[in-house]
């Protein structure tokens, strides 16, 4: 006989006495997710957890010191050590940030006693085209939660736990970055503007961002990245933290909206191509990578049943955070000839004390 309880709220599979097991998902109001009593397997990776956060914390270290005008040479570690310190302002909050975010899907997975990884922190070689010294961060989970409210839980936790750690850095970054006129820039990098990006920058500088030339404070770069990091985590698409949104809110149609994302992802970079207007060709790496892990995803025990009130408005509120963050084209190279009174496209600024060499990069890709 099948438990269909208010304590319980999903049908435990149950046998009809014919060798047909049965498996029909009930919905109760007041449902709440059943934690039966389990062990957790040891889990031994913490030491290379550690490791991996010490090494990527010293690689964006070096990243933030070259971004400051200072170096930090590999072959000259004494001589050039205490150039580091010109790097932690960039390293710290970026760092702080990625680590809340992994840390909001571990510990949401503990609590539903999902087997899951620590957070693992992926190191990027300094100096290199990956000037922020990372490739980002991630954690395994070992185990497929059954319900579309756990999966819910656990991928939006991180994407919000990050972002309550990057708008501080932003708010805090804006008030310590210098504003120029239009064109006293000295190139670099020039970052594009998402909606809350703009709001925040229009209430901390008091004018319009576009008017003027922003050359952002370290912890100001570490927070748009959050925000940048939050957009490309948020993706709806396969098993990305907004695929789980996304197949939380509507199952049935998760592998088609999937779909449609990555053709607007390789239209972002076509159409502004063919119109001769600035692109962000990471979109076709982001592409590329979704349709090589999959536009699907695993199946629940609760397929059918409603994802329930609250939590439905907490995953358009997730869908919603996606919107505020986007921005089509994040990262472009500008050059001091860029930043003139005619050209307004761009006003966010990093990197434009830093060596020659890198202001000369190509165009970077995604995280």
């Amino acid at each position: 006989m099948e438990d269909i309880s208010p304590q319980n709220g999903v049908a435990e599979p149950a046998n009809d006495g014919r060798g047909v097991l049965t498996d029909i998902p009930r919905y109760a109001p007041d449902y709440r997710e059943p934690l039966a009593p389990r062990t957790l397997p040891r889990d031994n990776s913490a030491a290379l957890s550690i490791f991996l956060f010490a090494l990527t914390l010293l690689t964006t270290t070096m990243a933030g010191a070259y971004t400051a005008g200072a170096v930090f040479l590999v072959w000259h570690p004494i001589m050039t050590f205490p150039a580091l310190a010109a790097g932690l302002s960039f390293s710290i909050p970026l760092m702080a940030i990625l680590l809340a975010h992994e840390m909001g899907h571990y510990l949401i997975a503990r609590r539903y006693q999902v087997n899951t990884s620590p957070p693992y922190f992926i190191p990027a070689p300094f100096p290199s085209v990956f000037i922020i010294g990372t490739f980002g961060a991630f954690i395994r989970i070992r185990e497929m939660p059954r319900t579309r409210r756990v999966m819910f839980d656990i991928g939006a936790a991180g994407p919000w736990a990050g972002m309550i750690v990057a708008v501080p850095c932003v708010i805090i970054g804006l008030h310590l970055s210098e504003m120029q006129p239009l064109g006293q820039g000295g190139g670099g990098f020039d970052l594009g503007n998402s909606l809350l990006f703009w709001g925040i920058s229009r209430w901390m500088l008091g004018v319009n961002p576009a008017l003027v030339n922003v050359n952002l404070h370290p912890i100001a770069f570490a927070g748009w990245l959050g925000f940048f990091v939050t957009t490309l985590n948020l993706i709806p698409v396969g098993q990305f933290d907004g695929g789980h949104v996304l197949y939380a809110l509507t199952p049935r149609h998760h592998r088609k909206i999937s779909g449609l994302f990555v053709i607007g992802c390789v239209l972002m970079v076509i159409v502004p191509l063919l119109l001769g207007i600035t692109y962000w060709w990471g979109w076709l790496f982001w592409a590329v990578l979704a349709l090589f892990l999959g536009l699907g995803h695993p199946a629940t025990s609760d397929r059918e049943v409603p994802l329930g009130g609250r939590r439905a408005i907490a995953a358009w509120l997730t869908v919603g955070l996606f919107i505020l963050t986007f921005t089509p084209n994040p990262i472009s190279l500008g050059s001091p000839e860029d930043n003139n009174p005619q050209n307004q496209s761009q006003s966010y600024s990093v990197m434009d004390r830093t060596p020659r060499t890198m202001q000369h990069m190509p165009h970077l890709f995604g995280l």
